[in-house]
């Protein structure tokens, strides 16, 4: 199978490891790509946000299948193009892709669908945004209609920050292109409990889980600090229900599928679950419309079954002929390695050493995120700049070695938290 991946983060450099290590995959080419990528597939420039541009990209290197990796060019109509032109595609298109690009339209699914979910108001004013923060009272829980990186979302006990954050999101979204006319935030009750991401495969009709994970998304250990895209995350979750995945499918993905498929927009690709485990009971956070990062780099190296195979029968509608996934027993535990002054003022241009080194370990491998090249030298080039992973017979091990990993890795001003799967 050939196959053209899009995207340039830790992500997709986990995507491409999978993939290049499955026998089903006869050429892999990878668009942009980053450093990582280049030692396992061919990097292509490319513009992921042009439709055109893909698809004479996946023609020319006779793609089989194209998955698209981030959300970006998902919510641009890429996987439309894609399609369009006869080439299988994994990746929802640009309706379906709404789950993710607004929260607002994310609520009217699942109230439709009968999904749990947390209590909301979708807010168009400031003083709607102060009646519905009353109305829940501390936390609070604001969140950005639109698509932000995962960095969108403020619980804080602060009214004032809360109020601050609503005026930034109502302000951003004023020219996000995602939403659909009147800027909107979402304001929600809090949910306690543990959170969990459960990744599924969807060929708009059947639902396919892998493995759930558990990912941490506050900046400084002890979950201070402001949220972020992800700074590590670990599976298995041998402390989760044993019927989770079995709700998760029934409750929440199944029903979400059909609603799509009912409204006309069905849902071809990865569908991102991210659930808490509250008092009262399963309830939904948040969806997205591809593979988590960094929740990726630890799912897909447990899977043994072939990742190109069910990502092709989720892309041509064949999930029902796909056999039962097969799953390695190992743990995996990911940490982040983020530059300084993530996730605010990013610095770049710091010179990156030890990867080999950290990659020379037992059980340990290093993904590409932030990277680049300059003068010979690997450098920074963004705000999580790479995830260590490592594997073990339990999450105390595979912890164990991400870290043994990650101190072998040099960056100028570099951050990371060193409790990522303490006491799992």
């Amino acid at each position: 199978m050939r196959i053209l991946l899009i995207g340039s983060g830790a992500r997709e450099h986990a995507l491409a490891r999978a993939l290049a290590r499955d026998p089903q995959t006869e050429r892999l080419v990878v668009a942009p790509g980053n450093p990582g990528t280049a030692q396992i597939a061919t990097n292509l420039e490319l513009d992921v946000l042009d439709g055109a541009a893909v698809v004479a990209a996946a023609r020319d290197v006779e793609a089989d299948l194209v998955v698209v990796g981030p959300e970006a060019p998902l919510v641009a109509g890429v996987a439309d193009a894609v399609r369009d032109a006869g080439i299988a595609c994994f990746g929802p298109g640009r309706a379906a892709a709404r789950l993710e690009a607004s929260k607002a339209f994310a609520k009217d699914v699942m109230a439709a669908a009968g999904v749990p979910t947390a209590l909301a108001h979708v807010c168009t004013t400031i003083e709607q945004v102060a009646e519905a923060l009353d109305a829940f009272g501390a936390p609070y829980v604001v969140k950005d209609d639109g698509l932000a990186g995962g960095k969108g979302v403020v619980v804080t006990a602060d009214r004032v920050e809360a109020l601050a954050h609503a005026r930034a999101c109502l302000a951003k979204s004023r020219d996000d292109a995602a939403t659909a006319g009147e800027p909107a935030v979402v304001v929600e009750e809090y949910l306690d409990g543990p959170e969990i991401s459960l990744f599924c495969l969807c060929d708009g009709r059947d639902v396919v889980p892998l493995e759930p994970a558990q990912d941490f998304k506050r900046l400084g250990d002890g979950d201070a600090g402001p949220n972020t895209g992800g700074m590590g995350a670990y599976s298995p979750l041998t402390w989760a229900p044993r019927d989770l995945t079995g709700e998760v499918v029934e409750r929440v993905a199944r029903p979400v599928v059909a609603e799509m498929a009912r409204r006309g927009t069905p849902f071809v690709g990865l569908l991102y679950c991210g659930l808490a485990l509250t008092s009262r009971g399963l309830r939904v956070v948040e969806f997205n419309a591809r593979f988590g990062d960094p929740e990726t780099q630890v799912v897909l190296p447990r899977l043994e079954s072939s990742l190109a195979e069910a990502l092709h029968a989720a892309a041509t509608g064949r999930l029902d002929r796909l056999a039962p996934l097969r799953w390695r027993a190992e743990a995996a535990v990911t940490v982040v390695v983020a530059a300084h002054g993530y996730p605010e003022q990013v610095r770049k241009g710091d010179v990156i050493t030890g990867i080999e080194d950290a990659d020379g370990l037992a059980g340990v491998h290093v993904l590409h995120a932030g990277t680049a090249t300059a003068d010979g030298a690997l450098v920074s080039a963004g705000g999580r700049v790479l995830s260590v992973v490592g594997l073990g017979p339990d999450v105390p091990a595979a912890r164990a070695a991400a870290y043994a990993g990650v101190d072998r890795i040099g960056l100028a001003g570099s951050q990371h938290r060193r409790d990522i799967a303490a006491g799992r």
